[in-house]
C-alpha cells in the first residue's frame, strides 16, 4: 500500500508577483481509496494536481507533498530499502515523481502527430522503470557519472517521441500483451494502439486513453483533473469502468478531481473534498457531493466563513 500524504500545501503562480493558488491544503489518499475534490472555478483543484506532479508553472512556497512506499509496492523482485520508503516529492523532477508511481490524467490531452500510441506506451513505461531503478541505485559513481553526462541534471534519458523503440526493459512481443490485456480491461478497441496519440481522437476517445495509460504505468497513485468534462453518457460508462478497474484491479488511489456528481455515481468515492480558496473547506462520504450538486457551494462557503 502506499500513501499519498499533503500537508499545508502552499503555492502561487511561478512568475514576478504570481497569484497565491494553494493556501495550506491538507489531504491523504491511500491505495486503494478513491477520493473526489470538489469546488468551483479558481478554487485550487487543477492548481493541486498540477503541484502534485512537479508543473512549471507554480511555485511551492510551503508545505510538503510525501509519499509513502511499502517495501512491495514495485512488486516482490524490486524490495525498496526501510530508509527510501518515505520521498518528499517537492525534492524530485515530475519524471522522479512517476517512477515513484504518481500519475496525472489531463483534463486536456495533447495530441502528438507521427507518434503511435503503442510506441509511446512502452515509450513511457520503459522509461519509468529505468527511472525507478536509479532512483534507487546506490552506487555513487553510477550517479556521480549521471550527472556528468546529463547537463539539464533532469527528465529522461530518452522520450516517448525519440528513441529506439526495440531498447528497454519490456520487449516488443512482451508489451503486445500487456496492452491487449490492458485494452481488453478497459473494454478498448484495439485499433487505437495503431493510431496516433489522441490524433483525430473524439473528447471521449483522448479520456479513454487517460486512462489507459495509467493503466499501462500501474501508478500506486492516479490524480485525474477533471477526465469526465465533456463526456457524453457513453463515454463517461466507458471512462468510469476505467477507473474503476484501477482501483479494483490494480490497487491504485485515485484523486477524481470533477466539478459534477454525475460520475461519482459510476465511480462511487470514499470520500469527498470541497476546496475554497485554495484550502479543503469541507470534507465527508458520498452524501456530501449529493449535497452539493442539489445546493451548490454557498452553503460551504459560509460555514468557512463562520469558522474562521
Amino acid at each position: 500500500m502506499a500513501v499519498l500524504e499533503i500537508n499545508n500545501l502552499q503555492a502561487e503562480v511561478a512568475e514576478e508577483g504570481g497569484e497565491t493558488i494553494l493556501r495550506g491544503v491538507d489531504l491523504e489518499v491511500q491505495s486503494g481509496e478513491i477520493h473526489a475534490l470538489m469546488g468551483p472555478n479558481g478554487s485550487g483543484k487543477s492548481t493541486t494536481a498540477k503541484v502534485i506532479a512537479g508543473h512549471p508553472a507554480y511555485e511551492v512556497t510551503g508545505g510538503e507533498v510525501l509519499i509513502h512506499l511499502e517495501d512491495d509496492e514495485f512488486g516482490e523482485d524490486f524490495e525498496i530499502p526501510e530508509d527510501l520508503r518515505t520521498w518528499d516529492l517537492l525534492d524530485l523532477e515530475p519524471n522522479e515523481r512517476a517512477a515513484l508511481g504518481v500519475f496525472l490524467g489531463f483534463q486536456y490531452p495533447a495530441e502528438i502527430e507521427g507518434v503511435t500510441m503503442v510506441n509511446f506506451l512502452r515509450t513511457a513505461l520503459n522509461a519509468k522503470l529505468e527511472e525507478r531503478e536509479e532512483l534507487f541505485e546506490d552506487d555513487e559513481e553510477d550517479e556521480a557519472e549521471s550527472e556528468d553526462t546529463n547537463e539539464d541534471a533532469a527528465g529522461y534519458d530518452t522520450s516517448p517521441m525519440e528513441g529506439n523503440v526495440e531498447e528497454g526493459e519490456v520487449g516488443v512481443a512482451e508489451f503486445q500483451e500487456i496492452l491487449q490485456e490492458k485494452m481488453e480491461q478497459l473494454d478498448m478497441d484495439e485499433k487505437f494502439a495503431s493510431r496516433y496519440l489522441n490524433a483525430g481522437f473524439s473528447g471521449g476517445e483522448k479520456k479513454q486513453n487517460e486512462v489507459l495509460q495509467a493503466a499501462i504505468l500501474e501508478p500506486s497513485v492516479a490524480v485525474l483533473d477533471e477526465i469526465d468534462s465533456g463526456l457524453d453518457i457513453d463515454r463517461l460508462q466507458d471512462v468510469s469502468e476505467g477507473i474503476n478497474a484501477l482501483r479494483d484491479e490494480q490497487g491504485a488511489g485515485i484523486l477524481q478531481i470533477t466539478h459534477y456528481q454525475r460520475i461519482l455515481d459510476y465511480v462511487e468515492p470514499d470520500h469527498v473534498h470541497v476546496m475554497l480558496d485554495g484550502q479543503i473547506a469541507q470534507s465527508g462520504g458520498p452524501e456530501l457531493a449529493e449535497k452539493l450538486e442539489d445546493e451548490g457551494y454557498d452553503w460551504v462557503r459560509e460555514e468557512a466563513y463562520e469558522a474562521a
